[in-house]
Formats: C-alpha cells, structure tokens, sequence
C-alpha cells in the first residue's frame, strides 16, 4: 500500500493529489487544516523490501527526504514513517518562526490523520 503514493488520497485526507511523472517520480499536493497548499516532487531513492524501507527525495515547497519503514510487530506491522525537510514556500519561512506552534500543530494534525485513515485503509483491505 506505501509504495502506491496515487493511490494516498484515498485514505490520507490531507493528500490532495499525486500525479506520477514516471515509475519512480511524482508530484504531490498536500494541505492540512491550515490554508495553504504545498506541492513537491518526490523521487524513490531507495526501495528495499526486505529491510522494509521505502524512502523518497523531496524537492518544492519542502527540500529533503522521507522514509516509510516497516517491522514486525507482535502478529502484525509497525509502519513508522521519519522525514527531514526545510519548508521552502516564502511566505511560511516568512512566519516560520512566530508560527511555529501553529506550524507544528497542523502536522501533527495531518500525520494522525494519515495513521487513522491508513488504518482503516487496511482494515477494510
């Protein structure tokens, strides 16, 4: 299910759209509650089914990099996702640091979201 980024909005709400561009690149559209829309490329970098370890470069409104990586847990899976990333949109650097919390607030918001639809995703799978 990770490695169908196209397939994300269906169950990560704040994931507006994925428009691949080849079998390892895409262009994402995302936006939380605040509003604002952020867009970047994401390229596979690093695909290793048996580690687990899906990870992509990110370029746009936000530079770095993302990791999806999967273990076993008691009789299921661990899916922990790790990013590092600068935001590079001018107007959220602008307030970056006078917005922080509200900036931190509106990830945390996407990422549980994310979680909860992933795993009602799954579980309707």
């Amino acid at each position: 299910m990770l490695e169908r980024p196209e397939e994300y909005p269906s169950w990560w709400r704040q994931v507006r759209e994925v428009t691949r561009l080849d079998d390892t690149t895409g262009v994402i559209r995302i936006r939380s509650v605040l509003p604002y829309d952020m867009t970047f490329t994401a390229r596979e970098v690093r695909r290793d089914p048996a580690a687990g370890v899906l990870e992509t470069a990110l370029s746009g409104d936000i530079e770095g990099w993302a990791r999806w990586t999967v273990t076993p847990h008691g009789t299921g899976s661990l899916a922990r996702y790790d990013q590092v990333v600068s935001v590079r949109k001018p107007l959220l650097r602008r307030f970056a640091v006078p917005g922080r919390p509200v900036f931190r607030a509106n990830h945390a918001l996407m990422m549980r979201s994310g979680r909860r639809g992933l795993l009602r995703h799954l579980e309707a799978v």
